[in-house]
């Protein structure tokens, strides 16, 4: 049985947290960037490692461990930021992902694709959007619209954000 709304093959790029596979559809990813120095910002959710100047624009960067209650990661020369748009009603957000690193892009049919289960991922169940089957092994697809829910984006947009520049630095 496939997932609602996946009728035809898609691509998604798979990245790691901790020892688990994800994915995110394609189509929502602006780019993937090596890890780089954060402005961190007080006052801010645990989950928000801070905001990156990319091309004269602040994007908020956030660590999907922490934002999935993983354990803290080490950073390594693996640890890159996946630049997502994110849909709101009235347009869309910027938003980045810290992963432990990038996998690779896969193509799955919709016959590849089960429904989330109701229980037992440690996730909220409105986080993922099916279940991806390759070989013998599962694969989280993430829902990042819920994830990066109006709510909490709201809860960041709302600090103020100066940009950063080269003589900040992440302590």
């Amino acid at each position: 049985m496939s997932v609602v709304g996946i009728v035809e093959p898609t691509q998604f790029l798979t990245f790691h947290l901790d020892k688990e596979v994800f994915a995110i559809d394609i189509s929502k990813i602006k780019e993937v960037l090596e890890f780089t120095d954060l402005t961190h910002i007080p006052s801010t959710p645990d989950f928000m490692c801070g905001v990156i100047n990319l091309r004269g624009s602040v994007v908020p960067i956030i660590d999907l461990r922490l934002k999935f209650g993983m354990a803290n990661g080490k950073r390594t020369v693996n640890t890159c930021f996946i630049i997502i748009d994110v849909k709101q009603e009235n347009g869309t957000t910027v938003i980045g992902a810290m992963a432990d690193s990038v996998k690779e892009v896969m193509e799955l049919n919709p016959d590849q694709i089960e429904p989330p289960p109701k229980v037992g991922t440690g996730l909220r169940a409105d986080y993922i959007c099916g279940m991806g089957k390759l070989h013998d092994n599962f694969v989280i697809l993430l829902d990042t619209d819920k994830i990066f829910s109006v709510h909490e984006l709201n809860t960041i947009r709302n600090t103020s954000v100066p940009l950063p520049n080269q003589h900040e630095r992440a302590a």
